[in-house]
């Protein structure tokens, strides 16, 4: 179970969060300052921060500069604030996400989601390679290879082919795929997913791969190794 603190001087929107949190399974835990958000990051070692700008003590982007000294746990920073400004500077500090105020409980919840997939992702992305009788995926060097002949991928097209072998025989939706691969907030349709497919497989099967990523009809793509 996912434990989020959630660091806002405003208590009705920390508790309306949290009870859309908790309803979604997660162990959520308030703070309503930054010196309290940062006593919490130490004690309780949340899976995610949604962490408010406009803070008593000490403001957001000053606990988002001391937590990314201590932690690489992700941070969605919510504020009233929508500058360009703001918003660039709290990426810059080593947030992940950022949600201007007034916002939907329900889009705070599907954000906390998407974050952690991703980062999740990335986590599982170090741990290992893939190989197969005809395909070797190395992420640490970010190189495919069909029969030892490396594969001229871009970032994204590498992306969908770790992401799919990673998860072999189960189909994804475009849409999944979109998030999961381009973010929950990419400006794009499910052509963009489409597109991609066509291009990974010209490049697979030219090398001289069999068909390894398989139409879904009506749903999206898997990835599957010949029998």
């Amino acid at each position: 179970m996912h434990t989020i603190l959630i660091v806002d001087d405003d208590h009705a929107v920390g508790e309306v969060l949290s009870r859309y949190l908790q309803k979604e399974g997660f162990t959520p835990i308030l703070a309503y300052d930054g010196e309290e958000a940062l006593k919490a990051v130490n004690q309780f070692h949340p899976h995610l921060v949604l962490l408010d700008l406009m803070l008593p003590k000490k403001d957001g982007w000053t606990v988002c500069r001391e937590i990314r000294r201590i932690s690489t746990v992700p941070i969605i920073m919510l504020t009233a604030r929508g500058e360009e400004f703001d918003r660039v500077l709290g990426l810059e500090l080593g947030a992940d996400d950022y949600i201007a105020k007034p916002f939907s409980p329900r889009e705070v919840v599907a954000r906390v989601k998407a974050v952690l997939r991703r980062v999740n992702m990335q986590e599982e992305s170090f741990k290992k390679s893939l190989r197969f009788e005809f395909l070797s995926i190395d992420y640490e060097a970010r190189i495919a290879n069909v029969k030892e002949r490396e594969l001229n991928l871009t970032p994204k097209e590498f992306d969908l082919l770790w992401f799919l072998a990673k998860n072999p025989s189960r189909a994804y939706a475009r849409e999944q795929l979109l998030e999961l691969i381009w973010g929950y907030d990419f400006a794009g349709d499910t052509r963009t997913v489409d597109t991609h497919i066509k291009r990974l497989r010209e490049k697979l099967e030219g090398a001289g791969a069999p068909s390894l990523i398989k139409t879904v009809w009506g749903y999206g793509y898997k990835f599957e190794v010949p029998s």
